[in-house]
C-alpha cells in the first residue's frame, strides 16, 4: 500500500507541479486542463486512462468539451502519495 504523504512533503512536491493546486477540505490536488478541441481533450483522457488503468490508481474527473477537470488522492490512505505525484506529471507530460 502507498504511504501517505506528510505536510512537509506534500508541499515539496506541490511546488514542482506547474498548476496544480490543493483542493479546499480534502487532501488532494486538482488541475484544470482545456485542449483544442473535444478529439484532443478525449485522445489525452485515452492515454491517462490506460497509464492509470496499468497503475491502478485512477484519476477523479469531469469533461465537458475540450475541458477536462481532474482531482487526484489516493483513496485507501485519505490522502496524497507518490502515486498521485506520478499520475499527475504523467498527466502533464501527455500534453505536450
Amino acid at each position: 500500500m502507498p504511504k501517505r504523504l506528510g505536510i512537509e512533503a506534500r508541499n515539496e512536491v506541490l511546488a514542482t507541479l506547474t498548476g496544480w493546486k490543493l483542493v479546499d477540505g480534502r487532501e488532494a490536488i486538482t488541475k484544470r486542463f482545456v485542449f483544442r478541441d473535444f478529439s484532443e481533450a478525449f485522445s489525452w483522457m485515452t492515454r491517462v486512462a490506460m497509464l492509470a488503468e496499468a497503475m491502478n490508481h485512477h484519476p477523479e474527473w469531469s469533461n465537458i468539451y475540450k475541458t477536462v477537470d481532474v482531482t487526484l488522492a489516493t483513496h485507501d490512505v485519505g490522502g496524497l502519495t507518490e502515486l498521485d505525484v506520478k499520475l499527475a506529471r504523467a498527466m502533464d507530460g501527455f500534453t505536450g
